[in-house]
């Protein structure tokens, strides 16, 4: 992979995102890390710079188009031109279908959904003029298989895999590959809160149900995102790159 192409990760703190920021990083390319999450930003930012790793950190809410369009010109501004984007930052809860609000399904689809859309529309006219480009979102196996009690978000992300795909088909003869991830159990974070909050299985349960008998790691995701951000991934495009240990076959 090509050094030097600036990296924007959305949810890039913490989990999934941590994981894909501290490869790219590792790789020599400056990487923004945009997340909500201040104190994680402000702790990771500073152990990654420590390391030699070109980082700029923002507070950033991913629904806000706004808060989007300021960062990325502070982006710009410290980094240069935006080349890959990983659109990561989400949410996830487990709530019954009949429970859910008007006001709770909104939030999903503007965070998991409508966040990715503005994430990505807001980085593709540095990706045009430089003919080249790499996009990536992380969607959920949720929205190939479902997943009952997570309607609103199986929904959201299921929008994720087919915003993907017609914007691989839109922009495929300007260099630009689009490419979604949809993992499944993950040991993150967010997988903790869920346990600890009685809405998510314990890891252990779940990792007998996998060919592969373990939970994925962020690192394993870190590896798909290096993979289709390359020059050798230029052939690859409106893919969905299923890193999840052979949990859903489809």
């Amino acid at each position: 992979m090509v050094a030097n192409r600036v990296v924007v990760v959305t949810g890039g703190a913490s989990g999934i995102g941590l994981g894909v920021s501290k490869m790219f990083a590792a790789k020599g390319h400056p990487v923004a890390v945009l997340d909500v999450q201040e104190e994680a930003l402000e702790r990771e930012g500073d152990t990654l710079r420590a390391q030699g790793a070109r980082i700029l950190t923002r507070k950033v809410d991913v629904s806000d188009r706004n808060s989007i369009e300021a960062t990325y010109a502070a982006v710009r501004e410290e980094l240069g031109p935006i080349a890959i984007v990983v659109a990561n930052a989400g949410i996830s809860e487990g709530i019954r279908f009949q429970d859910v609000t008007v006001e709770t399904w909104q939030r999903m689809v503007d965070i998991n959904l409508t966040g990715v859309f503005h994430t990505v529309q807001a980085a593709l006219p540095d990706m045009i003029d430089a003919n080249w480009g790499r996009i990536i979102t992380i969607s959920s196996q949720a929205a190939q298989s479902g997943a009952a009690d997570r309607a609103h978000y199986s929904a959201a992300k299921a929008g994720v895999i087919g915003l993907t795909r017609a914007l691989a088909r839109e922009f495929a003869g300007q260099g630009i590959t689009v490419n979604t991830i949809p993992p499944s159990v993950v040991a993150t974070p967010m997988a903790e809160a869920g346990i600890a909050a009685g809405t998510f299985p314990p890891l252990e349960v779940i990792a007998q149900h996998i060919p592969i008998p373990r939970p994925g790691t962020p690192d394993d995701i870190a590896a798909a995102c290096e993979y289709l951000a390359s020059d050798g991934a230029s052939y690859v495009t409106g893919q969905v790159l299923a890193v999840n240990g052979g949990m859903f076959i489809g």
